[in-house]
């Protein structure tokens, strides 16, 4: 297996790799993977594979990242990695040597009119168990479970034009009735798993602790990632910050209900751009959190934008913004829900969804006024334990959706995607930001 050196693209064979240590053998750059070596080969790539994860997902070194936003996506890169045309090539592959046996063997073992019809039904029978479990399988990417879906139908059309054609050239009138079964068969299937995508949860074929180890030791031979960030942590001792720029205000504040988002979006510089203050809703950055909140209340027109995961914890934010002594309650402040939301995963239906027992019983014990802002399908979806993290989207996706939302909020009354939150919900004045395909 041949893999390209990272430092001078020269292509090294296993040969070379182990004849020099692990080393380039023109530049003796220290190669970091060995995919020969990995017994779970689902988990085995090369340099270049995981140079181009890094470069991906930091839109070529310009935009930071975190820890989890880059275990979300390697998880995805790796899950996609069997293409649509492969499984098509091996059902080709493996029928000739079906075939084969069909015609020379099956007439000693079947009655001589079933011979060739029980091995194709049984050869197709299996592929389509085969590919409906990838199609459920949570171990698959939702893209992976449609392209499997796909293929169902796409196997469907094979069997009807194989099957048909070759039962009225052979006139084997079972093998047209077998065909037209398996292929009607698999094409609905398809359809169906289609259909239910959303219902089916999934998880991580990589853990945090591996994906941390594999960029340590990527970092140890190719030096630091700038782009990637620490872990998020709290400063004890509050920053000076000069009183004539604390005598100002922000028009506008987005309040993230994970300190992970908040110190992405800072990193990123969407404060700057926005001229917006970011906080998270347990008081990152603590620094300085004291000094913004007491300069945001002195706007009156300000605005605060709500971003938070799909989760019991992220639907009740802009309740706990909007009621808690501590943020904004009894301030006339304008308060919008960024998202994301159940409507939102249950309109795209393209994201990662995991589902957890203790988010399953957190959902059932929601406030009521947190209860009555969502509708019947976001409840039975959040009760069922489902969640979605803003860290699953890659950061150029999350940081168009915030530019979006403030976008789109300088007039909410002319503005189709801003819907105002009635009182009786518990929001008090607010409105929420609805985009179907979050970014």
């Amino acid at each position: 297996m041949g893999m390209k050196c990272v430092q001078c693209q020269t292509d090294n064979i296993l040969s070379d790799r182990t004849t020099n240590s692990g080393r380039c053998k023109q530049c003796n750059h220290p190669f970091v993977f060995e995919p020969t070596t990995v017994t779970d080969k689902k988990l085995a790539f090369t340099d270049p594979f995981f140079k181009n994860v890094i470069e991906k997902i930091s839109s070529q070194n310009m935009l930071f990242f975190t820890h989890k936003q880059f275990l979300y996506f390697i998880d995805q890169k790796l899950k996609s990695r069997v293409p649509q045309t492969t499984w098509i090539v091996l059902y080709f592959f493996y029928g000739v040597f079906v075939g084969i046996f069909a015609l020379n063997w099956a007439p000693a073992i079947f009655p001589s009119q079933f011979a060739v019809v029980i091995p194709f039904a049984l050869y197709n029978l299996i592929w389509i168990w085969v590919v409906f479990n990838y199609s459920k399988s949570p171990t698959q990417g939702i893209r992976g479970r449609r392209n499997n879906a796909k293929i169902l139908q796409i196997l469907g059309v094979i069997i009807l034009v194989l099957g048909i054609s070759g039962s009225l050239i052979f006139d084997y009138f079972s093998g047209y009735i077998v065909a037209i079964t398996l292929g009607l068969f698999s094409y609905w299937l398809g359809i169906s798993q289609k259909n239910r995508l959303h219902e089916i949860s999934e998880v991580f074929i990589v853990n945090a602790a591996q994906s941390d180890k594999w960029l340590r030791d990527w970092q140890t031979v190719n030096g630091t990632l700038e782009k990637l960030l620490p872990p998020a942590h709290q400063e004890a001792l509050p920053a000076t910050i000069d009183p004539e720029v604390s005598a100002y205000s922000f028009d506008r504040a987005i309040i993230c209900d994970s300190d992970e988002i908040a110190q992405f979006l800072i990193a990123n510089n969407v404060h700057f751009e926005n001229n917006c203050a970011i906080l998270s809703i347990s008081g990152y950055p603590q620094s300085i959190f004291n000094t913004v909140i007491e300069m945001l209340r002195r706007n009156a027109d300000l605005k605060v934008y709500a971003l938070h995961n799909a989760s019991p914890g992220g639907v009740g934010l802009v309740n706990q913004l909007r009621t808690n002594p501590n943020w904004f309650a009894n301030q006339a402040v304008t308060i919008f829900d960024l998202g994301i939301s159940p409507r939102q995963i249950l309109a795209t239906r393209d994201m990662f969804v995991q589902q957890s027992q203790t988010m399953a019983q957190t959902a059932r014990q929601l406030p009521d006024a947190v209860r009555q802002s969502l509708t019947a399908e976001e409840l039975a979806w959040l009760e069922a334990g489902n969640f979605v993290e803003l860290e699953s989207f890659m950061p150029q996706r999350l940081l168009r959706v915030v530019n979006y939302g403030l976008a789109q909020s300088g007039d909410p009354q002319t503005n189709d995607g801003l819907i105002l939150v009635d009182n009786a919900v518990g929001y008090g004045d607010g409105y929420v930001f609805v985009s179907d395909s979050f970014g």
